[in-house]
């Protein structure tokens, strides 16, 4: 081989092993999104939040909904995984059945953002979310100044969410001083299987059966309050007993219109599902995150999380605070101007 082709075959070489080093930024990052279910309308906005993002980074997105099955979503995972996705974000099924998924990604050297839910007792690599003890200590809190004296109930959310566990924590942190003065008495205290209507409903008719009188409802959810709506309207006291739910949905947010139920929180889902994009991007590039996170227990591992905050919504500041932003999401104008 004379010298000119050995210096082909070398530059030949060269140009092989810089393709392959710089293969990552020159292809799209794909990312793997696994969404629980689309059980209310919030987690349509979360995944429409994200994919744009993502887009707009430059990657795309793979969305899978296990429909409340654990099963389902660890198999979802192990076929985008298969599929060579860069980076999985997911919101639970059930917080320890997941673990599994972050050591399935973790086999393909793949990292994972918890979203909204942690996942307990792995490695898991990031969590983002909102405070949700901090939104449940809202929600007791505004219900209080209005009722300080009187019966609760709380309808909290599901077993196998962790976020239940926190929101619980949260109500308690403001009602255990009032439960301890007398002011306060707890009649009902039971979490749900699912974060449903129908459990809502469920629930609230065993409420009533012993509790006629009873002033306020916290539900873990909108959609649990929703079932509360109903089951108080069937005995005539949908204007009688306050109510408090999460999640700022549409229907619910009439129903504030309409005095059937007394606040919800907004999470900002735009904020929380912009900082998972760009987090996972950052991941799926191989770049460093500049951003100074906080930390929580998952019961393995402190787990560098971001946590944005809620807002309280009500029927006096609804259109300042949820309606401004939904109101600039196209399909959604028809609604909001009912209020």
């Amino acid at each position: 081989m004379n010298y000119s082709v050995k210096l082909i075959a070398l530059f030949f070489l060269a140009f092989l092993l810089l393709n392959g080093c710089n293969k990552k930024q020159q292809e799209s990052v794909e990312i793997g999104l696994l969404i629980h279910s689309f059980d209310n309308e919030r987690w349509e906005n979360d995944r429409d939040f994200f994919v744009k993002k993502v887009q707009e980074l430059g990657g795309t997105v793979k969305v899978e909904t296990a429909d409340n099955d654990a099963g389902k979503q660890l198999e979802q995972a192990k076929q985008l995984l298969a599929n060579g996705v860069d980076v999985l974000v997911v919101v639970p099924v059930d917080q320890f059945a997941a673990a599994e998924i972050v050591k399935e990604a973790h086999a393909h050297n793949v990292k994972v953002i918890s979203y909204d839910r942690l996942i307990k007792n792995c490695k898991l690599d990031y969590y983002i979310s909102t405070d949700n003890v901090e939104i449940g200590e809202m929600q007791a809190s505004y219900l209080t100044r209005i009722k300080p004296v009187g019966k609760y109930a709380l309808i909290g959310g599901a077993k196998g969410d962790n976020n239940s566990m926190f929101l619980y924590l949260g109500q308690m942190n403001e009602l255990a001083p009032l439960v301890e003065k007398g002011d306060i008495k707890i009649v009902y205290n039971e979490f749900t299987e699912e974060w449903g209507e129908n459990e809502g409903y469920e629930q609230t008719k065993t409420i009533l059966k012993t509790n006629k009188d009873v002033d306020a409802i916290i539900a873990g959810n909108d959609a649990i309050a929703l079932g509360v709506i109903k089951a108080l309207s069937e005995s005539q006291m949908e204007h009688k007993v306050l109510i408090a739910g999460m999640d700022a949905d549409l229907v619910n947010l009439q129903e504030i219109v309409a005095g059937h139920q007394t606040c919800t929180i907004y999470k900002p889902y735009e904020k929380l599902a912009t900082t998972a994009a760009e987090l996972a991007m950052k991941l799926g590039k191989g770049e460093e995150c500049e951003r100074t996170f906080e930390t929580i227990s998952n019961g393995e591992v402190l787990v560098p999380s971001v946590f944005h905050e809620g807002v309280i919504v009500n029927r006096e500041n609804l259109k300042l605070t949820v309606v401004s932003r939904i109101s600039k999401r196209r399909g959604n104008l028809q609604i909001v101007n009912k209020f």
